[in-house]
This record gives C-alpha cells, sequence and structure tokens, in this order.
C-alpha cells in the first residue's frame, strides 16, 4: 500500500519577530512561529548565506511546535547584507546558542538541511545538551572531496551544458582551482566581475538541487541581491574549509549518539551526494536513515518533504 506524499501546513505567520545584536558587528534577524510554548524547534536554512523563506515555517505543525527560523549572518534580513566578517561557523553556532538563550528554553529540537544539516551537526556536537532531536536532510560534512565533487568537475559530468556556465567567468589559466579563482572575484573591488561571478555560481547551484528542473528555483538564485549574499558567503565557508578539520563532524559523533535523530538523503543529490550521508550513518547507525530513491537536493522534493514532515509529527509525538 502507497501513501500519498504528504504536503506542507498551511501558510503562518510570525507571532515574533526581531534582530538579535551579536555585538561583533551583526544583527541576526529572527522569527517565531506557531504556538508559544510549544514543542520548541530551530530551523537551520542551506547556503551558508540562503536565508529563510515562509515555507520553511510550514515544516511543523504549528498547532504542536513553537518555530524559530533565522537568517544567518550576512544574509536574508540579517544586517550587513553579503558581510564576510566575523563570519564562520562557529560565530553561526555561538548566534544558535544566544537566540536559545533568547528564547528562555533548556533544549531544542535542531533541523536543518544542506549546510543547515553542516551546521546542525557541528552545533549539537558543540551543545549536546541542548539538543533534544535532530532531523537532518542532504547531509553535507564540508569535507574536502565533496566540495572538488561540486565546485572542481564531478558534476559536471552530470552537468556538463550547465558548468559551462559555471566555468565562464574564470578563465582557463585559473581554473585548476575553481574556488580560489572564485574568490579572488567575489572579494575583489570590480563590482562588475563580483555580479558576474555571483551570479555564475549561485546559478549552477540553482539549477542543480532538483532531480526535474525547477524554474522557480534557478529564478531565485538569478536574483542579484540573493546571488550576491549566497555566492561571498558559500565561497568565503569553502575556501576556508568550514573553519573545521578535516572530517570533524563524522569524526566526533559519538558526541551526539544518545540524541534521537532522523537522516533524510535523496539518492540523485548532486551538491551533496549520497556517499556523505552514507559515511554519517555507517558511523552513527543509532539514527534513523531514509534514502529517497526519486529524488536530488532540494527540500521541496515530494519524497523528501514527505519523510521530514514525518519526521517532525513523530518528533512532537514522543517530545511534545
Amino acid at each position: 500500500m502507497t501513501h500519498a506524499p504528504r504536503t506542507l501546513y498551511p501558510s503562518i505567520e510570525p507571532y515574533a519577530h526581531g534582530h538579535l545584536d551579536t555585538g561583533e558587528g551583526h544583527l541576526i534577524y529572527w522569527e517565531r512561529c506557531g504556538t508559544p510554548g510549544g514543542l520548541p524547534v530551530v530551523f537551520l536554512h542551506g547556503g551558508p548565506g540562503a536565508g529563510c523563506s515562509p515555507m520553511q515555517r510550514r515544516m511543523f505543525d504549528p498547532a504542536r511546535y513553537d518555530i524559530l527560523l533565522f537568517d544567518q549572518r550576512g544574509c536574508g534580513r540579517s544586517t550587513p547584507h553579503a558581510s564576510l566578517e566575523n563570519n564562520t561557523t562557529w560565530h553561526l553556532v555561538a548566534d544558535i546558542e544566544r537566540l536559545r538563550e533568547m528564547v528562555g528554553i533548556e533544549k531544542w529540537v535542531v533541523f536543518g538541511g544542506s549546510w543547515g544539516s553542516t551546521l546542525a551537526l557541528a552545533y549539537a556536537e558543540t551543545h549536546p545538551d541542548r539538543v533534544m532531536a535532530l532531523a537532518l536532510r542532504g547531509i553535507f560534512a564540508l569535507r574536502r572531496e565533496e566540495l572538488l565533487w561540486y565546485y572542481q568537475g564531478g558534476g559536471a559530468w552530470l552537468y556538463p551544458d550547465l558548468w559551462e556556465g559555471f566555468l565562464a567567468p574564470i578563465p582557463e589559466n585559473e581554473r585548476d582551482d575553481l574556488m580560489a579563482a572564485y574568490h579572488r572575484r567575489l572579494t575583489g573591488d570590480d563590482p562588475v566581475e563580483r555580479e558576474k561571478a555571483a551570479l555564475a555560481w549561485s546559478v549552477w547551484e540553482g539549477s542543480t538541487l532538483t532531480l526535474l528542473p525547477e524554474p522557480n528555483m534557478v529564478k531565485q538564485h538569478e536574483d542579484p541581491t540573493y546571488a550576491l549574499a549566497f555566492s561571498r558567503i558559500e565561497n568565503h565557508y569553502f575556501v576556508n574549509a568550514g573553519w573545521l578539520a578535516e572530517g570533524q563532524l563524522i569524526r566526533d559523533v559519538d558526541r551526539i549518539r544518545h540524541i534521537p535523530a532522523v537522516i533524510v538523503q535523496g539518492r540523485y543529490d548532486i551538491a551533496t551526494p549520497v556517499k556523505t550521508a552514507w559515511d554519517l550513518h555507517r558511523a552513527w547507525p543509532e539514527a534513523a536513515f531514509r534514502l529517497i530513491d526519486d529524488a536530488g537536493h532540494a527540500l521541496s522534493e515530494p519524497g523528501i518533504l514527505s519523510a521530514l514532515l514525518e519526521t517532525t509529527d513523530r518528533f512532537a509525538d514522543h517530545l511534545g
């Protein structure tokens, strides 16, 4: 018996929102949705640099959850826009703790996909006593081989047509290290070169996130304001290896082994290929593992969406 795919909960508006001053030159936009006093959950968006969207509020039963979403440093409604100063993995981990203290709760559910899964693992391994459960999608451990796969030619074997657009801003004599070549342009003084690089980087990702083409996703990544923060911040994190030791997040899984967790991964994920999710699963067999055979990377793909909604409902049943 097959079940119809799950659909999102109805649209909701925040019941509270504001900006948190980090004291380090960044104002972090946050919003709270659902039911005050419900099961607390923090939503960690992808990128880094993508920001939150209204659709992400709808991953949780609003009658049972108290949902906090926030735009990470430099993106979305956080300011200053596209800033790389004081913007590292560990600054974001500290921001999550600041937000938890602001909300006034002991621990919460942590939900993160793509880069959000990286940040969720980094946060949970740093503060395991603050995490009630983990929902992780499109696992990205920010290992060197993962970055080389997507930004140095692996994905090009599947998308050679789109890869030409990614190569276009970079002269042939700089293509042996594309992330470094992009870094020079995204942090350089030439605004025309910067925008050209930002759009090419952003559109490569936006065009390869779903199993089947999704024009609206590409359109979002073609927006110059979105693309600038997205590309600059992603590239900044990736050329710095996320300020993580190689393999750190999978190596340190013992710190979180006791926390209930679900891993959801698309079989045909080009951005964060299934090998990373499998490596995490092998290191952490206690976590439930859901491999979705008809999906790529995106949260919006029906199989991934269904699995994640089932996960958040189950957490509400058991932890609420």
